[in-house]
């Protein structure tokens, strides 16, 4: 190592502690023989790795309605995930940047009995927001209304193997499954269950939650602020917190590039060079679970029929709406929900590609030439979504296939169309485990089970799978289980799409999450400006 590169460490240290200003780390760079760009650069970098609290954070997002509400069994869409996991919400367990299940609220989570069982041991001192101090009782509370026979949350979902769950002392929190399940605390990571203040047996559901910010204004559809928990166990960096819904992607752009918002999620890729080029901008691109499917009722005419599914599976092309929706920001889908980084992700054989002749060739032999669907299509369900109906469309002219491509509004997309129209588009965002991501999409009486699609083998397969330790034979059940909903299932995967979004370089972060956009949901609490 030189003098001068001993040096530039020492100045790049200094940067991040807050001892050497841009200025004049810029200066001395120079002298180095360094250029500006490469001075810049190491600057930002070195800054960055510190983190430092302040400032207001807005971000423009490309989710919510005017039905939004803070009780966590009603999230469903992109704005809920920082509700549950960083911003008023706090979750029992959290998933590092590698996928991995870690402790939040809980101190540590351990099993006994073969996975059966689970005890979780809580952090001491935790207090919601109006000062009440968590104990085992709310964690009960919280699981038995996502679990409740009443309940619509999507989580129920994931709970479906509780046999029990009670307190035993104020700290402590048991769970007795009905079978083995080895991946059971990443379920506690998901966003929907942040824990809930239980007062006289009632679920606090207003946003009173134990995160690091405390809801401060909130007008469903349009924005809702937060300010600093001064008291959270695990502080936020923001002074403050801004969410603006701006459903529209032109207006979306419009408000980064305008200095409204610090962030903006789902990009319009068509202008992404624009965004490029924006000074003091970076380009949010992550390549994680995130796929963007075309699900099909299977208990509504004609999406009944398997023939009409597989054949409308043949019938579109793939990698076209990858080239010009995606613009190369992702990979073709296979119909398997399970991204190709995730442990036990196969693409099942025959693989979905274009084959026009073939589609035709089906729905002869099952006597549905001439067959005819509507299809709905919102950019609320993704960024393209009309674009991507209307490629889909012209792909299925040569299979003899007629498809009506349904505009829909943004608003209320997610209340009124989907799973409730017989064929639309939607997105996911993964989840962290091949069990997480096949229960709530597919299992049998998922609130998200979006294609009602109901598979005796599949779900016999599915408990299965998820207490198996061998991971040789839990591999070949997931293969089963894959195989079968390519086959059979009404879920159409049509293609993976990487995170994209953009961003001020003034803002300071580590590494990125990959289980779901905004860094998993952890972006309020995580990243700071620099």
């Amino acid at each position: 190592m030189t003098e001068f590169e001993y040096k530039l460490e020492l100045a790049k240290q200094a940067v991040t502690k807050g001892k050497l200003s841009r200025r004049d780390f810029t200066k001395f760079a120079l002298a180095g023989g360094l250029t500006l760009t490469v001075a810049d650069g190491l600057f930002m970098k070195a800054a960055r790795a510190q983190a430092k609290q302040g400032g207001h954070f807005r971000a423009g997002l490309g989710h919510g309605n005017t039905t939004d509400t803070f009780d966590p069994a009603t999230y469903a869409h992109g704005l809920n995930f920082g509700w549950g996991r960083s911003l008023v919400g706090a979750t029992l367990t959290r998933t590092d940047q590698k996928n991995n299940v870690v402790p939040y609220l809980a101190e540590s989570f351990e099993p006994s009995d073969g996975a059966k069982k689970w005890v979780f041991k809580l952090r001491k001192g935790v207090t919601f927001h109006n000062g009440k101090t968590l104990t085992s009782d709310d964690v009960v509370g919280t699981i038995n209304y996502h679990m409740g026979p009443d309940s619509k949350s999507a989580g129920k979902a994931y709970l479906g193997g509780v046999a029990s769950v009670k307190a035993d002392g104020p700290d402590t929190v048991v769970f007795e499954l009905k079978g083995a399940d080895a991946d059971f605390p990443y379920a506690f990571a998901q966003y929907q269950f942040p824990i809930l203040a239980i007062t006289d047996g009632k679920p606090d559901v207003t946003g009173n939650g134990a995160g690091p910010y405390i809801l401060d204004g909130f007008e469903p559809g349009v924005k809702v602020h937060f300010k600093r928990n001064p008291n959270a166990f695990a502080p936020g960096n923001f002074d403050e917190v801004t969410q603006l819904v701006i459903l529209d992607a032109a207006a979306r752009t419009n408000a980064y590039l305008s200095g409204e918002v610090d962030y903006i999620d789902k990009v319009d890729l068509k202008t992404i060079d624009m965004l490029k080029s924006a000074p003091d901008t970076a380009i949010y691109d992550v390549s994680g679970m995130q796929h963007y499917t075309a699900p099909m009722l299977t208990d509504t005419a004609p999406f009944d029929k398997p023939e009409v599914r597989q054949a409308l599976k043949w019938a579109i092309n793939r990698q076209e709406l990858v080239d010009k929706v995606l613009f190369g920001y992702g990979k073709p889908g296979n119909d398997s929900p399970l991204a190709p980084s995730m442990k036990f992700a196969t693409s099942p054989e025959p693989v979905h590609t274009y084959d026009p002749e073939k589609a035709k060739s089906i729905l002869a032999k099952a006597g549905l030439s001439g067959l005819k669907v509507d299809i709905s299509a919102a950019d609320a369900a993704f960024a393209g979504s009309v674009d991507a109906a209307l490629l889909m469309a012209e792909h299925a002219k040569a299979a003899g296939i007629e498809i009506n491509v349904v505009r829909e509004p943004n608003d209320g997309y997610w209340d009124n169309v989907w799973i409730k129209k017989p064929w639309c588009h939607c997105y996911w965002g993964g989840r962290p485990t091949a069990d997480t991501m096949l229960t709530v999409s597919l299992s049998e009486g998922a609130a998200w089970n979006d294609t009602r699609w109901k598979n005796a083998r599949f779900n016999e397969l599915l408990p299965q799978a998820r207490g198996e330790t061998d991971d040789a034979k839990r591999a070949a059940l997931y293969a089963e289980m894959q195989q079968l909903v390519h086959d059979d299932g009404g879920q159409m995967v049509l293609m993976f799409a990487n995170y994209v979004g953009a961003m001020t370089t003034k803002l300071g972060h580590g590494d990125f999450n990959s289980d779901n956009d905004f860094d998993g949901g952890y972006m309020y609490d995580r990243w700071w400006f620099v």
